[in-house]
């Protein structure tokens, strides 16, 4: 039952949400920061989580959330993501020793200066100490198969070598058991295959990274993604490194992109009427991404196996920080659909910068009092297209549409935040 405000009109039921987790290696603790922050944040009252999924490091950082959700205390999720990575971090001498050894082993391999070591000539341990890291948290003796749907649904991608068919492990229909969130993780120039339910599997990169068509089986409103590979980059990679690093980032976004194009096309079929019916719904895509980082160009893909603690804190650091620009972006975002000036200007830093360009009016660079003028009209003339996914990266990004039929333009809106406020806004054609 919905809470009634004063008015006596009945609430929103909250906005039904499903959270991807990409696989990334270490570079997922950037993912333990983003969950912490939504979940642990009073912002997260007016949504219900439906549905997780993950792959890899994305999948472990799942499992912490969903286990908090599954035990009806979702501020929990802080306290087992953050001593996972703690435990996993490089500590002790002897573990920052072979850390070392790891990272530089794997970016000379990457570089043709060393030749590859099978997993299966190195001693056997690194699955076994994973899967105590898991069950220090998690108490899987205690889930049952979710088979009435009543719970949140958690989803771990994996790929079985042998046959070569995707494989998402489904609480809905299956018992979690560490060996999946093993199989999804088992990167297998590190891990040897894990056999796990009658197949033998590989990490979760090589197929859908992270699950998310069938996260939908959930009936999420939102779909919210948190990204590891960045999708763009500045410069053509030259270097043995850059090369490898770039291959690792575009086929880690490769299925990902894939089944966001798809529920994009879905959505736009349902907004233009050609689709009818209650057998699809409009689902609306957001990403958060994790910007590039300077450990990737000194040792490429290999910066993903680095378990230095000071490194791992940067990164959920990061990651609390992403989720504040993203949730700072939400509330602005409703603003602008509700035409809420007042409230859109609570957002935007009083020194803010907006520029309006091509395909929309030209009005900038506008500051000072002019600019609340300027957003007033903005919000009445410039649509949000929810059917376009929103990202926020080094900057947020929405598309954004103008007058309808054929005299309808589409362009990109783009906020830089600063201190969780908007200190520039643009709006004109997307940036190549």
């Amino acid at each position: 039952m919905t809470d009634t405000p004063g008015d006596g009109t009945p609430s929103p039921p909250p906005r039904r949400v499903a959270i991807a987790c990409q696989g990334g290696g270490s570079h997922t603790a950037f993912t333990a920061g983003v969950l912490s922050r939504l979940l642990d944040g009073p912002e997260l009252d007016e949504y219900e989580i439906v549905g997780l999924s993950g792959t890899s490091g994305g999948a472990v950082c799942a499992l912490m959330a969903w286990t908090a959700l599954r035990d009806g205390d979702r501020h929990k999720a802080r306290d087992l993501l953050d001593g996972f990575w703690t435990d996993n971090s490089a500590v002790t001498p002897v573990d920052a020793a072979a850390n070392m050894w790891l990272i530089w082993a794997s970016t000379l391999q990457s570089a043709g200066f060393l030749p590859a070591v099978s997993p299966y000539d190195l001693p056997p341990t690194g699955l076994d100490h994973f899967r105590d890291l898991l069950t220090r948290r998690v108490d899987f003796g205690m889930i049952e198969p979710d088979l009435d749907g009543a719970q949140t649904q958690l989803l771990i991608g994996a790929v079985d070598v042998l046959s070569g068919q995707f494989r998402a492990f489904d609480s809905r229909r299956e018992r979690i058991v560490p060996d999946m969130i093993l199989a999804s993780a088992a990167i297998p120039t590190v891990f040897p295959t894990v056999h796990v339910d009658g197949g033998a599997f590989w990490d979760g990169l090589f197929s859908q990274n992270p699950p998310v068509q069938d996260l939908l089986d959930s009936r999420p409103d939102e779909l919210w993604v948190i990204q590891i590979n960045p999708t763009t980059r500045a410069s053509e990679p030259r270097g043995v490194l850059a090369i490898a690093d770039r291959r690792n980032e575009l086929a880690g976004n490769l299925s990902l992109y894939q089944e966001l194009h798809f529920i994009e096309t879905i959505d736009q079929l349902l907004a233009d009427g050609l689709l009818t019916g209650d057998r699809y719904k409009q689902v609306t895509v957001r990403v958060v991404q994790l910007p590039r980082l300077r450990s990737s160009r000194w040792f490429g893909p290999a910066s993903k196996v680095n378990r230095d603690s000071r490194f791992l804190r940067r990164l959920i650091r990061e990651g609390e920080r992403q989720a504040d620009a993203f949730l700072t972006a939400l509330a602005f975002e409703r603003a602008w659909h509700r035409g809420d000036i007042d409230e859109l200007m609570h957002y935007v830093a009083d020194d803010a910068e907006l520029t309006v360009a091509e395909p929309f009016l030209g009005r900038g660079p506008v500051r000072g009092r002019q600019l609340h003028e300027v957003m007033r009209n903005l919000s009445e003339d410039v649509r949000i297209d929810v059917t376009r996914k929103q990202v926020t990266g080094d900057r947020t990004a929405w598309t954004v549409r103008t007058g309808s039929g054929d005299t309808a333009s589409r362009g990109c809106a783009e906020a830089e935040f600063r201190d969780n406020r908007i200190v520039r806004l643009r709006l004109g054609n997307p940036r190549q």
